[in-house]
């Protein structure tokens, strides 16, 4: 996972929304040249049209106190670089005895000329007002941040390779980490003590979470101290701290929150050429996205419109490319990552870690749908398959409120859906748990559920997607009758403000033996008052036709996932428009049942 975050910083570097670890972007407002003796040549500024000094990507790794000197470098205020200032001059002094002091010693014996002629120039300057205003030095200039750079070049001498190399080095001493095998980077490399925080995570009681952290004993080993047990480079810290911090930007296109689970995701697609790596990353990112989104749009996950969105990515910058390479498929092998983390007390827990292909993601995500597919389709359901956390919210969640998903199935749930596997028994029993407390099982979305569950956890036969009137599971045929009974009794009463299902769907549907008699029995005086009024007529060879396909004896008790059948078959035979005529001689009109039950 860090290796992967740490190869996701080079995207972000390359787009330039990050800077290197010891580097910062400063005002740098002046420019002093130098000769490769240490001369200095004179000053420039680098102001913008508004007088503003513009920014720079400077050496900078620590945050500087007011009260001691301690020099940046390769770059600083008047009072460190040239030893100039108005307010203290004592400190001025100290200031810029401090900037020579460790220029001298970094760069002795530096071959390269223009580090080197930094040298000599610290080595040999003395300050003197008189001196920089012959340089060019202004009154208006002494609030500004000076670099340096060889005569004849145009950027200033702490971009050239030679710099970084002491940056790296006086960085790592700064922050003191002995040197060890860094598992990140596999080379033994200055170790980092503290792990970078992690921002941008839903719930946390903190602001700012460390990924990894060793706050007790029982957690180290070989008795070494806090991060030192998960050896990571100090480069490699801040690399994928970096990386992770850019993904859980609130707002970002690479984020997502499902109940108490935030969720980063990303492509890695630098095998490919660099004119469409970006492209193809980006167009794999947002379909992925949009597949695990609540919105507007057509199906999420189809060829089509994965054809059309890598087409869309891919024509801007690929006009000149074989037409071979712009193969729909191109995003197929891509690798793909997503990580769900969690707050948990003051860290971060990690509740999956996903490595896989774009293409394996896809798949999963289609078979998702295909899973949850119903018909008819649940109120409310949307053009597309809903997001996992609307999902959750519509079947498990009391009152409908995010908070009340149970801790920890979020997670449990988008894992079985990006894996493709069978969704967890959890899921099942509070989808059943909710509909046994009052939820509307007419609505069709724990009855979506409840057949992916079982369809995927059961090697008996398969849940069918709408109405199949000769599935051979009792309950289901159960599920069915008292759909049936229900709908009589609305026949029969109009408007009646408690039907038997507000009653006994639970008690029906777990103790079905207990309950069916009774409801058959009160269903003959149904079936007359409905006749009374010339309707019903297709009542009781509905019924007929069910009890044909169930035992003799009911069962006295349905398990959970047989309760899961009932709620299938409920739904499937509620949803269903009945016969359009009766074969009731009493039936002389339009039967209200005509319509769907739902």
């Amino acid at each position: 996972m860090l290796q992967a975050l740490d190869r996701y910083y080079d995207r972000l570097e390359r787009r330039g929304e990050v800077v290197m670890p010891g580097w910062s972007t400063e005002p740098l407002g002046l420019v002093l040249e130098l000769a490769e003796d240490g001369t200095p040549l004179g000053l420039a500024d680098r102001l913008t049209a508004r007088g503003k000094p513009q920014l720079d990507r400077v050496p900078k790794w620590f945050s500087r106190s007011g009260t001691g000197s301690t020099p940046f470098f390769l770059w600083d205020n008047l009072a460190y670089a040239l030893g100039l200032g108005t307010k203290d001059p004592a400190k001025t002094a100290r200031d810029h005895a401090a900037f020579r002091d460790l220029h001298l010693r970094e760069l002795a014996g530096e071959r390269d000329p223009a580090l080197a002629a930094l040298r000599r120039f610290v080595e040999a300057w003395v300050p003197d007002p008189e001196a920089a205003r012959a340089l060019g030095l202004q009154s208006r200039h002494m609030a500004l941040n000076l670099g340096f750079r060889l005569r004849g070049e145009t950027v200033p001498l702490h971009h050239r390779p030679a710099a970084a190399a002491h940056v790296e080095r006086l960085r790592a001493a700064h922050e003191g980490g002995p040197e060890g095998f860094c598992l990140v980077r596999g080379a033994r490399l200055p170790l980092v003590r503290l792990h970078p925080k992690v921002k941008g995570i839903d719930g946390g009681a903190a602001a700012e979470i460390p990924l990894v952290s060793f706050n007790q004993d029982a957690f180290t080993s070989y008795g070494h101290d806090q991060g030192f047990n998960a050896p990571t480079s100090a480069a490699a810290a801040f690399r994928y701290g970096a990386a992770l911090n850019a993904l859980l930007q609130r707002g970002g296109p690479n984020r997502l929150r499902i109940a108490d689970s935030t969720v980063a995701f990303w492509a890695d697609a630098r095998a490919y050429d660099a004119s469409v790596a970006e492209p193809i990353a980006l167009a794999a990112e947002d379909i992925f996205g949009d597949a695990l989104r609540d919105g507007p749009g057509p199906a999420g996950t189809t060829d089509a419109r994965e054809t059309q969105a890598l087409r869309e990515a891919l024509v801007t910058v690929a006009e000149a490319r074989a037409a071979p390479d712009l193969r729909p498929d191109l995003m197929e092998n891509v690798p793909f990552f997503v990580l769900g983390l969690a707050p948990n007390m003051a860290r971060v827990a990690v509740r999956y870690w996903l490595a896989g292909t774009f293409g394996s993601f896809r798949r999963a995500l289609d078979a998702h749908a295909a899973a949850l597919a119903i018909e008819p389709k649940p109120r409310g359901w949307g053009a597309k398959p809903p997001s996992p956390a609307r999902l959750l919210l519509k079947t498990t969640a009391l009152a409908e409120e995010f908070d009340n998903i149970p801790h920890g199935l979020a997670a449990e749930v988008t894992r079985a859906i990006l894996e493709n596997r069978p969704y967890p028994r959890t899921w099942l029993a509070a989808t059943i748990a909710r509909l046994r407390a009052g939820d509307d099982p007419g609505r069709g979305w724990h009855a979506a559920a409840i057949k992916a569950c079982l369809n995927r956890r059961s090697e008996r036969e398969m849940l069918p997607v709408a109405l199949d009137p000769a599935h051979t599971d009792p309950a289901y045929q159960l599920g069915r009758l008292f759909a049936v009974l229900e709908a009589a009794q609305r026949t029969a009463l109009p408007g009646v403000n408690t039907t038997i299902g507000d009653r006994w769907y639970a008690a029906a549907s777990s103790t079905p033996a207990r309950v069916f008699g009774p409801l058959l029995r009160s269903l003959k005086t149904h079936v007359a008052d409905a006749r009374k009024r010339g309707l019903g007529g297709w009542i009781e060879p509905k019924v007929a036709e069910i009890m044909q396909r169930l035992p003799p004896d009911l069962p006295r008790v349905l398990s959970l996932e047989a309760q899961g059948r009932f709620a299938v078959g409920y739904y499937h035979e509620r949803g269903t428009r009945p016969e359009k005529k009766t074969d009731s001689p009493t039936t002389t009109g339009t039967d209200p049942e005509e319509t769907p039950h739902g």
